[in-house]
């Protein structure tokens, strides 16, 4: 007598005895079930090493290592430890049953077999094996989406942060650089007259009182005339320099809209490189960080700029931070003659559909382990109160995801780094 069991499975038979071996692969196949055999512990080990079968029958009393011991060995394997094991055994003491729920075993079946309570329990095993797959693949895909939710609330709450503060500065620097532009062509305007007025006055007075020509030579009158337009007009430029800054915070923290919209990829970066430049200038353990520009000729992007910028900003922090780690015990002259810099190249590529940006520096570098979970969430090599190990996940979120782009790494240790991103041009 035979049942339909509905369920398919690869069961592997471990037993050293070829009745046993026939009876029960016949029962087993007759149900629908694929089956393999094995006469030895030893053999049954490989073959599960081969081609991990969805249950093993494992005989007890085996020649060579018996069915004990053949347990113990499957559940000590990591490739292993997940198939269900069910003894067969004319050993039906308790001490024997316990002995093999001890090592793992899910189940017990007693010789001489019981064929409809053979398959009934091959049945119900499969379908715990079955169910705890499903459970466990369920498991992993709600975890990866946790994941991929915290990255994007993360991403969104650092993203609003780090724009808020940055249009607050922007804003607040406005005003006074504002007031100051519009006030210094006046000013050079009254200076101007003043001095028209002393050059009358000197027409005018023959001879001025003792007192006075004491006082002119005191201030210098005439260097006064020469420089002070000058030292004006290096305030001036002072100005403009503070108001082309905030117009670089105001690009890098644009808002951005519900859809992507026409950006130029060239502004964002020079916003950027702008952000960072107090940590590229000069200091008294290094001289500056050269960032060249190899700007090609790109079209608008469409893109959401902010979240854009933002991936920017974590790549040249990210390299600022291996240049500096890869200075650390070298003199100032040593790193003067090396060069610490950073190469920024974009251009188009060959079917003109996509923006390549890539950034290079000559740092640390990395291993080809560290590499390959750069862009893992959580990962990170920096020290405890560092890094948090969320910047290239959200930076690889925000480009592939989000924008339908690339984005990819490749580093030799001692030598450097170079991520290069892809976007769509057309969004």
């Amino acid at each position: 007598m035979t049942m339909t069991t509905g369920l398919t499975g690869l069961i592997l038979i471990v037993d050293d005895t070829p009745t046993n071996l026939d009876v029960i692969s016949e029962a087993l196949s007759n149900a629908g079930y694929k089956v393999a055999i094995a006469t030895s512990g030893e053999r049954a080990l490989q073959q599960v090493e081969r081609r991990p079968p969805d249950l093993i029958l494992l005989d007890v009393m085996m020649p060579g290592i018996d069915g004990f011991e053949t347990c113990q060995r499957l559940k000590a394997n990591s490739k292993t430890c997940d198939i269900p094991v069910m003894f067969m055994t004319a050993l039906a003491d308790v001490d024997n049953k316990v002995k093999g729920l001890n090592l793992g075993a899910v189940d017990y079946v007693t010789k001489p077999f019981q064929e409809q309570e053979v398959l009934a329990r091959v049945k119900t095993h499969l379908q715990l094996r079955l169910l705890t797959q499903n459970l466990e693949q369920q498991v992993a895909q709600k975890t990866a989406e946790l994941q991929a939710a915290h990255i994007q609330v993360i991403q969104r709450e650092k993203l609003s942060a780090l724009g808020n503060l940055v249009a607050g500065v922007a804003h607040e620097i406005n005003n006074p650089v504002g007031f100051l532009y519009g006030n210094i062509q006046p000013a050079l305007d009254y200076i101007k007259d003043l001095f028209g007025l002393l050059d009358l006055v000197q027409q005018e007075s023959a001879n001025f009182s003792v007192a006075i020509q004491e006082q002119i030579e005191a201030i210098d009158l005439d260097y006064i005339r020469e420089d002070l337009p000058k030292l004006v007009a290096s305030m001036q430029e002072g100005v403009n320099r503070i108001k082309d800054i905030s117009i670089s915070l105001r690009t890098f923290s644009r808002a951005d809209s519900d859809r992507p919209v026409g950006c130029n990829i060239h502004d964002g970066m020079d916003s950027t490189i702008m952000i960072l430049k107090h940590r590229l200038k000069a200091n008294d353990t290094r001289p500056e960080i050269l960032v060249i520009k190899e700007y090609g000729d790109l079209p608008e992007v469409e893109c959401y700029a902010g979240q854009i910028n933002q991936v920017f900003i974590n790549l040249l922090a990210n390299a600022i931070d291996a240049l500096e780690e890869a200075n650390a015990g070298r003199s100032y002259a040593e790193i003067k003659i090396n060069h610490n810099q950073i190469i920024i190249k974009t251009e188009l590529s060959a079917d003109r559909q996509k923006a390549i940006i890539s950034i290079k520096d000559n740092g640390i570098g990395m291993s080809e382990t560290v590499r390959q979970k750069v862009f893992d969430h959580l990962f990170t090599t920096k020290g405890v109160g560092k890094g948090t190990g969320l910047g290239l996940a959200i930076a690889r979120q925000i480009v592939v995801e989000k924008h339908g782009g690339t984005i990819e790494v490749n580093s030799v240790v001692g030598e450097g780094t170079e991520f290069t991103i892809s976007l769509p041009t057309n969004g």
